[in-house]
């Protein structure tokens, strides 16, 4: 063979191409393709050869043409053998490449044919020839004939059916990245290409996932050519489905499909990130891609998975869309988060929806899913906590103020977002070591420099990281120091936040505790009063929490720090005596603020309890603080009174007079000490432990304590008003200096009294002579109160607000039990005396009405435990039960007999109080509350009931106040107590919301209140708007209101009227407790329902447009089969047509002039604007699918245009009418000109926007509809009538009227002002337009 090999190249490199075409001729084809096979194989001068082959046979031709093709046919599967070097096949691939333009179309398209066969049965798995293709391809298309079956196509068609073929075709696994590479360098028209592409995607499941990678970078190269959406769509489409698929095999624990393999979890997620990488680089090289990606995400956020969430972190590195995706993602959680509120609050909408997917969790996935070495994911995930938290955390209340608002839980959507942001930047910290640092200096650079707004949200992050990392923080500890020097600078609710979140750390890392001591004793001399107060607060802290017995004691520990090493730096450096030698220093530096500002002691006064609580051995040094502090304003002569000094505690300043001394605090702080302490001896007795010296050095300082305070209490019940200099002459009001002295001193000699009750009750051991002293000091006390009331109603100046009760929380818990429920026989005689006094059990009830307000506006009570969580709840369990008790066993008919006073009986103020309980545990413990419920009963069980006994026990209870509701409304109407009927229902309310929708209790409780709104007739507002709320409520979560709405709105027609006075309106009566009362209000409160009822179809609406939008730009299949509606454009259109029912009976009512007007009209608007919104969905559904309208919505058409249209047009002229008639009404009622100017200009302006804005939704309707009819063909315009309110109409029923008044009085002189004055009467807004003419 090497023989013919050398003859061909001679005889090519020669001049003779004639020899060398004999030659060739010569050979026959079997033996032309050994030559071949041997040259390539042995790889020598094969390249000449084959030159020399092509030289000797012209194309022009047959046999030239045919010897040519053999060639390429032969070595095409030569090439894909793997028997040749690479070199070689190479050299012979780049020969043919330069040789095909001269193949004839026959030939070329025999080639093609022979590509796509060899594609079919998968022999191009090396893909080295099918770099040929798109040059043979090239080659085709320039064409102009050739033989396809029977006819003939042009080489451009006979490419198409080629690719088409090979698209439709099975492609072996190992070729498709050969396949799309070489696509790249076919020209191909966007059809063409969107063949290509779909067939790429749909190979995607046949692949290992290690070859996705590299495809996706030959798709993303092949995707310049166009269908940028289509690329990304299909792989982010193919991931979803990866993770949608591992999901479930960890659901499920292993492969629901035996034939389809798991993969596994890591590899999938490297694969993912190394997808995130090629398509980020892809995006940066052509902004195209970038801005199809973004364009595709705003088009539907309904399509998130935690991939798209990722690639779109990722894209946010590239600076010029960082903005953009940002905004995208904002606006998806904060909608997400809406439509999660919506749909939970609509049981029509979680009927007609499945499932909301949260936008929040797949965040929360893709931190998760960070881990697997997304590092060019985790830079985003932190710029969007940071962004979540700025944008939607709380923000500063008016005038810059902020307002800071105790942590409750998050419900609104932003409270959620700003929740969300904490989350991913907690998670971050946790998961990735090279962002902690950034996170940590973010968050304390934000600490410091936001003194304008609230930053609670960021000191629960803060306290979050230091508790789930305290070992990894302490390696940033120099932030913290940094941070620490800023403290006397910060607002005093952040240094208290902050301060609490870093205890953990405090307990570890001897320099941090150096740090803040230094910058506290710099802050105690700061000339800030919040840097001074920012010091003792932080020195209370550490207080509370270095426990002078041993070191780190586990139960003072509220975060435990696992790990040796520390426990051994713990126990050698902070030993018990160290411990308690700086308590001592820190205490000695707190004495210090005994002579500061008022509110400096006061902080001081409520930490010592706490501190005792926690630290009892540092007992001594604050008693005796407080015993020299309390002797400065004790007047030791026994028998002077009062025992209390009150000049020393005040200041003046100029002719400002100022309180120094918070002496009812002191005292108060005193006193609980005292027997903190005294109940703790009791319980240590039983093991002696303490020295006798010690012992009795403290009994020595308790027992003056007591002395004093046993003879303060003696003196007080004898001191007189005018002791204090405070009797009914004295001045108090609060213009004047002598005033505000006077204000000052009863708020302290009042504050003494209580202290000391509560000092008395708990001393007496049901003492009867103790109770009658405890007696004494209430009735000074309420007679003090009287008068400061009495004053502060009568002063012009401003008034004094009542001062917070000094007494502890547990004590008024305590107080109630014996008032009401001890049936102890030997206390019987003692308690009589309290019971008796009406006027000390209405005060008791009052206080804890008040604490139990102020831990529902705060999260926390004054005084001792009273930032205790869970000692205040035992609390609340305990008076809940009292009151519950209380209010069930005495009726309040039996208790108001015989007295006619206005204020609030006791059953009314111990049903406040249960209101207000339960509110507070719904608010702040809202797992707790079927705990709170278990101890209302009598038992002593405090385990935790079971969900279905949790349940029954709300509705037991729910039960008791229906009775109690019940015998309000079975007696009369002049027995009737509207106060307690309408607390009734709000409790019923507050407990009807723990019922799940779906148990038996709920409907129960639904049916109850219908039957109860049917049958109850009194005339009392503010019942009705109560009962009509809970109504609401409850039916929104049970189904669909509008039919109730129908039926609410015939009964207010029937009770008001109709506009027109000359229509007998059907009397009808679903509802009794709809009656000329309570009409208004019941329209008032149906409107708002019809707003909400428009918000969920105007949600529904906007969903289905999204719908059609994405479906055009998708596959457009989604036609409907004839005959049958979407399910949601059904329910909207069933929605609308009863609400436009509803309406037109309201237009139709002859309502009051004022807001229940502007209401309807608003209303109106709006409902009118959503009917143009559904009309719009229909061009836009006509558009696209060609599908015929459906029977309801042109009977919804109907409906609006027949009933509901003429009758909006009445309703506006019988509402201008009623304006102006009102109008001339307020000028003959009221002298001053200019109030009746500004009432009357302010409601006209109201009234002027609410009526052209009804008309001009009602004209936007209709131009609309005549736009769908000439797309649906049908005409809809049939049902409208000619709008009739206008600007200018003359009303000439009124106008003839007007003029034969005016001749009957034999005024004749018909002026030209006279005509004009009646014609401007009846002018209002819009467009010019004369209704009728002058002359008939």
């Amino acid at each position: 063979m090497k023989a013919e090999i050398d003859k061909i190249v001679t005889l090519s490199d020669g001049d003779s191409t004639a020899e060398l075409q004999k030659y060739l001729s010569s050979l026959s084809n079997d033996e032309l393709i050994t030559v071949i096979t041997n040259g390539a194989l042995k790889g020598k001068k094969v390249g000449s050869m084959i030159k020399g082959i092509f030289k000797g046979s012209p194309s022009n031709s047959p046999e030239g043409s045919n010897r040519r093709l053999l060639v390429y046919q032969h070595c095409i599967p030569l090439c894909e053998s793997g028997d040749l070097q690479a070199e070689v096949a190479a050299d012979i691939i780049g020969l043919l490449m330069l040789e095909t333009h001269t193949l004839t179309g026959s030939c070329l398209a025999q080639l093609g044919s022979l590509f796509v066969d060899a594609i079919k049965v998968g022999k191009m798995g090396s893909g080295k020839s099918l770099e040929l293709f798109p040059t043979v391809l090239t080659a085709l298309s320039a064409c102009d004939a050739l033989s396809y079956g029977k006819g003939e196509l042009n080489g451009e068609e006979y490419k198409k059916q080629l690719i088409n073929s090979l698209c439709s075709s099975r492609w072996d696994p190992q070729c498709v990245i050969h396949l799309t590479t070489m696509f790249r360098d076919v020209p191909l028209s966007s059809e063409e290409l969107q063949f290509v592409v779909e067939k790429v995607l749909r190979m995607f499941t046949k692949l290992d996932l290690q070859e996705i990678p590299p495809l996706i970078y030959q798709l993303l190269l092949l995707s310049a050519k166009g269908c940028k959406k289509q690329v990304l769509e299909g792989i982010i489409g193919y991931f979803k489905e990866q993770d949608i698929r591992q999901e479930e095999e960890q659901k499920h624990g292993e492969s629901l499909d035996l034939e389809v393999q798991s993969i596994p979890q890591d590899q999938l997620r490297h694969v993912e990130g190394t997808a995130i990488l090629h398509i980020v680089f892809a995006v940066r090289l052509n902004h195209d891609l970038g801005r199809e990606f973004l364009k595709s995400i705003k088009t539907s956020y309904g399509d998130l998975c935690p991939f798209r969430v990722a690639l779109l972190l990722s894209v946010a590195r590239i600076q010029r869309y960082e903005e953009q995706v940002f905004d995208i993602l904002k606006g998806a959680i904060i909608k997400s988060f809406k439509d999660e509120q919506l749909q939970q609050g609509s049981k029509f909408l979680q009927d007609l929806l499945p499932g909301h997917c949260s936008v929040a969790q797949m965040i929360l996935d893709t931190v998760n899913n960070s881990v697997f070495g997304w590092d060019h994911v985790t830079h985003g995930l932190v710029q969007l906590g940071f962004f979540l938290m700025d944008n939607f955390g709380p923000k500063p209340g008016p005038f810059g103020k902020t307002i800071e608002v105790s942590a409750s839980i998050a419900r609104t959507p932003t409270q959620l977002a700003c929740k969300l942001g904490g989350q991913v930047l907690l998670h971050g910290f946790k998961m990735h070591e090279p962002i902690r640092g950034e996170i940590l200096e973010e968050v304390l650079n934000r600490l410091v420099s936001k003194t304008a707004s609230p930053v609670s949200h960021y000191l629960d992050l803060f306290s979050d990281i230091v508790i789930s990392a305290p070992m990894i923080l302490l390696e940033s500890s120099s932030k913290v120091t940094e941070t620490f020097d800023n403290l006397s600078y910060l607002p005093l609710a952040t240094v208290q936040g902050l301060l609490k979140a870093v205890q953990p750390l405090l307990k570890v890392s001897m320099s941090l505790k150096d740090a803040l001591i230094l910058v506290l004793r710099k802050a105690m001399f700061s000339s800030q009063l919040d840097g001074r107060k920012s010091a003792v607060t932080g020195f209370l802290l550490l207080l509370k929490n270095f426990k002078v017995l041993g070191s780190l004691a586990s139960s003072q520990c509220s975060q435990a720090v696992s790990s040796s090493q520390i426990q051994v730096d713990v126990h050698s450096r902070y030993n018990s005596a160290a411990n308690e030698a700086f308590c001592l220093e820190i205490l000695s530096s707190l004495r210090r603020c005994l002579s500061q500002q008022a509110d400096v002691r006061l902080m001081l006064y409520e930490g010592f309890y706490d501190v005792l609580r926690r630290n009892s051995q540092l007992a001594s040094s604050i008693m005796q603080t407080l015993l020299s502090q309390l002797r400065r304003y004790y007047e030791p002569e026994q028998d002077l009174l009062p025992p209390v000094k009150l000049e020393p505690c005040i200041t003046a300043l100029g002719d400002q007079v100022y309180l120094q001394e918070p002496l009812a605090h002191l005292v108060s702080c005193t006193v609980h000490c005292l027997l903190s302490l005294q109940n703790m001896h009791r319980s240590a007795r039983a093991n002696m432990d303490d020295s006798d010296d010690e012992a009795e050095e403290e009994e020595g300082y308790l027992s003056e304590l007591q002395t004093i305070l046993e003879s303060m209490t003696r003196r007080m019940t004898k001191s007189e008003l005018e002791d204090f200099e405070l009797d009914k002459s004295a001045e108090f009001s609060m213009g004047s200096s002598v005033g505000v002295k006077n204000n000052i001193y009863a708020v302290l000699v009042m504050g003494v009294y209580e202290v000391l009750m509560e000092f008395s009750f708990t001393k007496a051991n049901y003492s009867k002579s103790h109770f009658e002293e405890l007696l004494e000091l209430f009735n000074r006390y309420h007679k003090l109160a009287e008068i400061l009331k009495e004053k502060s109603g009568k002063g012009r100046g401003p008034m004094q607000k009542t001062p917070r009760s000094l007494l502890s929380l547990g004590f008024i818990s305590t107080l109630l039990s014996v008032l009401f429920r001890d049936s102890t026989q030997s206390r019987e005689e003692a308690l009589s005396v309290l019971r008796s006094r009406g006027e000390f059990v209405r005060y008791a009830l009052s206080v804890a009405v008040q604490k139990i307000q102020q831990l529902e506006e705060t999260g926390h009570t004054e005084g001792p435990d009273g930032q205790n969580t869970d000692r205040t709840f035992r609390f609340l369990c305990d008076m809940t039960s009292v009151l519950m008790w209380r209010y069930t066993n005495i009726p309040s008919a039996v208790e108001d007999a015989g007295k006619k006073e206005k204020r609030s009986s006791l059953s009314l103020m111990c049903l406040e109080g249960l209101l207000r309980i339960f509110t507070t545990c719904q608010q702040r413990y809202p797992d707790r509350m079927s705990q709170l419920l278990s101890t209302m009963d009598v038992s002593e069980d405090n385990e935790e009931p079971d969900d279905g006994s949790a349940t029954e026990m709300n509705f037991f209870y729910i039960r008791q106040f229906q009775r109690a509701l019940f015998t309000q409304l079975s007696g009369g109407e002049e027995d009737f107590n509207s106060k307690e009927a309408q607390l009734l229902v709000s409790i019923l309310s507050v407990l009807s919301r723990q019922l799940k929708p779906s148990s038996q209790q709920f409907v129960q409780m639904i049916t109850w209140t219908v039957k109860v709104c049917k049958e109850t007739s009194f005339e009392d507002p503010a019942f009705s708007k109560g009962l009509f709320s809970l109504l609401f409520s409850l039916h929104i979560l049970y189904k669909s209101p509008v039919s109730l709405l129908l039926e609410l709105c015939q009964d207010i027609h029937s009770q008001l009227g109709d506009i027109d006075q000359d229509v007998e309106v059907e009397k009808q009566s679903h509802f009794a407790i709809i009656n000329m009362k309570t009409a208004t209000t019941a329209a008032l409160l149906v409107l708002s329902q019809v707003g909400r009822v428009l918000d969920e179809v105007d949600w529904l609406i906007a969903r289905k447009k999204s719908q059609a939008s994405s479906d055009k730009l998708g596959s457009g299949e989604a036609t409907q089969t004839a005959g049958q509606q979407d399910p949601i454009e059904k329910a909207v259109t069933l929605q609308l047509g009863t609400l436009l029912t509803a309406l037109n009976e309201l237009v139709q009512t002859a309502l009051l002039p004022g807001t229940g007007t502007i209401t309807l009209l608003r209303e109106l608007s709006r409902t009118y604007t959503i009917l143009t919104t559904l009309v719009k969905y229909y061009i836009q559904v006509c558009a696209s699918q060609h599908s015929a309208l459906p029977a309801r919505f042109e009977k919804l058409v109907k409906l609006s245009g027949s009933h509901l249209t003429p009758q909006c047009y009445s309703f506006i002229t019988y509402a201008q009418v009623q304006h102006t008639l009102s109008g001339e009404a307020d000028d003959k009622k009221k002298k001053k000109r200019t109030e009746v100017n500004t009432a009357a200009s302010a409601k006209l302006l109201r009234e002027t926007k609410a009526i052209p804005n009804v008309i001009f939704s009602i004209e936007q309707y209709e131009k609309f509809l005549i736009t769908l009819s000439k797309k649906s063909k049908v005409n809809l315009m049939q049902y409208m009538k000619l709008s009739t309110s206008r600007d200018f109409r003359i009303n000439v029923a009124t106008l003839d009227a007007a003029l034969q008044e005016q001749h009957d009085s034999d005024e004749v002189n018909y002026s030209v002002g006279f005509l004009v004055s009646l014609m401007l009467s009846f002018l209002t807004h819009s467009h010019f337009i004369c209704e009728h003419s002058l002359i008939q």
